[in-house]
């Protein structure tokens, strides 16, 4: 049995869940949510925070400050508990209340930036106000998510190659499209391992990550407003936007059936889903779709009826 000493050493690698009999499509989702972090994001910062480590960037008095909707926030607030730094992250009002109290639990301090961009996003004003707040002071250290190639490196030497060896056949990998660390970690992986993976990004309808047209995004997760530096085009297929809509009805489909899972994911298993439909009908490929959370840090929006109502009162559920 594990025995660990820091909440970062403990990650369920190797959980499936089988979704055909859901969904009706031959998919294993790969579940990411089982670490004391409860995302994928833990591997990415701890990542990003053993290099900073290394280099020396990190030093006694520093704050480490970054912009997050939520997930990579909490993974930055489980490692800096453990480890004694301080940790500062820039949020937004799209970022789940259960999400902020679980970082504010872990000591962290969230400040909600309320100034939407141009766009209607809000991820240039969060930036923003990181650099301003790094430019006046040393002790602040921006990991940076969205540049840091670190982010991706940790699915490269983790992620990806625990789906190779689980699935020596696989034709399809489904990799949902946030800051893309996890995306480009994997499809980097299978491009320069020579392996036959047609890499599938799943992204959110007003999302800009691909060139998309800003729309309004309620859903916290997958999507930005504003293209992340890791991006590279070069090692992906094919690009699948879903309307948030159809991320909740399947939200919504899992549930139904025991399977609590964040918004992340509804997202990703309805792109999923449709791609294979549309691509292989009555085929029998080996895909695999990476889930990255569980849905308790949802139940106060996508699980929640007046939120619901408030957001997707036309929503048929």
């Amino acid at each position: 049995m594990p025995i660990i000493s820091s909440p970062q050493e403990f990650n369920v690698e190797d959980l499936y869940v089988d979704l055909r009999s859901i969904v009706g499509s031959p998919l294993y989702l790969k579940c990411e949510g089982f670490n004391f972090a409860g995302s994928v994001k833990l591997k990415a910062a701890a990542e990003m925070v053993a290099a900073a480590e290394r280099s020396g960037v990190i030093t006694e008095g520093s704050v480490l400050v970054e912009s997050s909707s939520g997930n990579l926030g909490i993974a930055l607030a489980t490692i800096a508990a453990s480890k004694g730094y301080r940790f500062l992250c820039i949020t937004d009002p799209r970022c789940n209340t259960a999400s902020q109290r679980v970082m504010r639990s872990l000591g962290a301090e969230v400040r909600v930036i309320s100034q939407q961009d141009a766009n209607g996003g809000f991820l240039e004003s969060r930036i923003r106000y990181v650099r301003d707040l790094v430019g006046s002071s040393e002790k602040y250290v921006w990991l940076n998510q969205y540049a840091n190639p670190n982010n991706w490196r940790a699915h490269y030497r983790h992620t990806a190659p625990a789906i190779a060896r689980a699935f020596p056949d696989l034709d399809v990998l489904f990799v949902g499209a946030g800051t893309t660390g996890t995306l480009m970690g994997c499809a980097r992986y299978f491009k320069e391992h020579d392996k036959p993976v047609t890499i599938v990004a799943i992204d959110a309808v007003g999302s800009v990550t691909f060139g998309g047209i800003p729309e309004r995004r309620m859903v916290p997760g997958l999507g930005t407003s504003t293209r992340p530096e890791l991006v590279d085009e070069s090692y992906i297929d094919d690009v699948v936007h879903v309307p948030e809509p159809d991320t909740i009805r399947t939200c919504h489909s899992l549930a139904s059936r025991g399977f609590l899972f964040g918004g992340s994911t509804g997202t990703v298993v309805s792109g999923a889903v449709r791609w294979l439909n549309e691509k292989y009908p009555g085929a029998e490929p080996v895909a695999v779709a990476i889930s990255p959370d569980l849905g308790e840090r949802y139940l106060d929006s996508i699980y929640e009826e007046g939120w619901l109502n408030e957001h997707f009162s036309h929503l048929d559920r």
